[in-house]
C-alpha cells in the first residue's frame, strides 16, 4: 500500500491544502450517495485545518453525519478542553451539522452511552476521517502502546505522561495534575475502517513522532504508524514536521512537495 505525505511552507498553508481535500471528498460523497459521515478530530494542531473546511462554500453540510475521536472521562461539556464543546463551537454550530454523535465521557452509565454511540458509529461505513499525530505518536488517545487488536469502535484508554504534559503545553490545563487519566477514544481497527483518512499534522513539536511513526517499524509503540496499512490516506505536514525525515525523503519533499511510503 502507498500513504502520500504533502508538504507546505507553514501551518495555514497545510491547513487550506487538507480543506480543499476534504471538501472535494465530501463533494464527491455527496453526490455519489446523498450522504457523508464524517469523523473529526480536535486539537489546537487541527484549528486552521477547521477553520479553513468550514469557510469553505459550497458544501451540503446538512446532509453530513459527524462523530469524533475521543472525550476525557469524567469531563463535563461545559470544560474549555472538551472536544465535544470545541466541536460544537469550531465546526457544528458553525456550519449547521444537524446530525451529529458525541461521546458523552460523564455519562453516569459510560458503558451504555459507548454502546449508544459505538451502534451509531458501525451502522454503516465512514466516508472520511480526519485525524492528527500526537507528540507520542499516538492517533486519536491510543497512546503507545496501542490496541491494534480490539474491534470495539470505542474503548476506555490510559493516557500516558507524554499525552498530558501535551494537553498542558497546548494550553488546556494550568499542570499535569488537572489532565484526566483515562479518557474515551475510537480503536486504531475502527479509524482503518474509513473509506479515505486526512491527517493534519503541522508543528515542529511533531517532528519527532513524524519521523518515529513514517520510517519505522509499523508498530503499537508508533501508534499513527499504522495509517501505512491503510489504502486511502494522505498526509499533510509543514516545514516544522517534517523537519526530521530522513534525507532522501526530505529531498523528495523539498523537491516535489509531496512523496509516497511503501508499507
Amino acid at each position: 500500500m502507498l500513504m502520500l505525505l504533502k508538504k507546505f511552507k507553514d501551518s495555514s498553508a497545510l491547513g487550506r491544502a487538507a480543506a480543499e481535500q476534504a471538501a472535494a471528498s465530501i463533494r464527491r460523497t455527496l453526490a455519489e450517495r446523498d450522504r457523508c459521515r464524517i469523523i473529526l478530530a480536535t486539537g489546537t494542531s487541527q484549528f486552521a485545518f477547521l477553520d479553513a473546511l468550514t469557510n469553505t462554500p459550497g458544501i451540503g453540510w446538512d446532509k453530513v453525519e459527524a462523530f469524533h475521536l475521543d472525550e476525557y472521562v469524567g469531563m463535563p461539556m461545559t470544560h474549555p478542553a472538551s472536544f465535544r464543546k470545541i466541536l460544537l463551537e469550531r465546526v457544528i454550530n458553525k456550519v449547521g451539522i444537524s446530525k451529529y454523535y458525541f461521546i458523552e465521557g460523564d455519562a453516569p452509565d459510560l458503558s451504555e452511552a459507548l454502546r449508544r454511540v459505538g451502534q451509531q458509529l458501525t451502522s454503516a461505513p465512514i466516508d472520511l476521517a480526519f485525524v492528527g499525530i500526537g507528540e507520542n505518536g499516538h492517533i486519536a488517545f491510543n497512546d503507545p502502546p496501542a490496541d491494534f487488536q480490539t474491534e470495539e469502535p470505542y474503548i476506555t484508554v490510559g493516557l500516558d505522561e507524554p499525552c498530558r504534559r501535551q494537553q498542558v503545553g497546548e494550553g488546556w490545563f494550568a499542570d499535569i495534575s488537572q489532565v484526566p487519566k483515562q479518557a474515551i477514544s475510537m480503536s486504531v481497527r475502527q479509524i482503518m475502517k474509513s473509506r479515505e483518512i486526512i491527517a493534519v499534522v503541522p508543528d515542529k513539536r511533531k517532528a519527532a513522532a513524524v519521523k518515529l511513526c513514517f520510517e519505522g517499524e509499523v508498530s503499537p509503540m508508533a501508534p499513527a504508524s499504522v495509517m501505512r496499512r491503510h489504502s486511502n490516506t494522505t498526509v499533510y505536514l509543514d516545514e516544522d514536521s517534517a523537519a526530521l525525515v530522513n534525507l532522501e525523503l526530505r529531498a523528495v519533499l523539498d523537491r516535489e512537495s509531496h512523496a509516497t511510503i511503501r508499507s
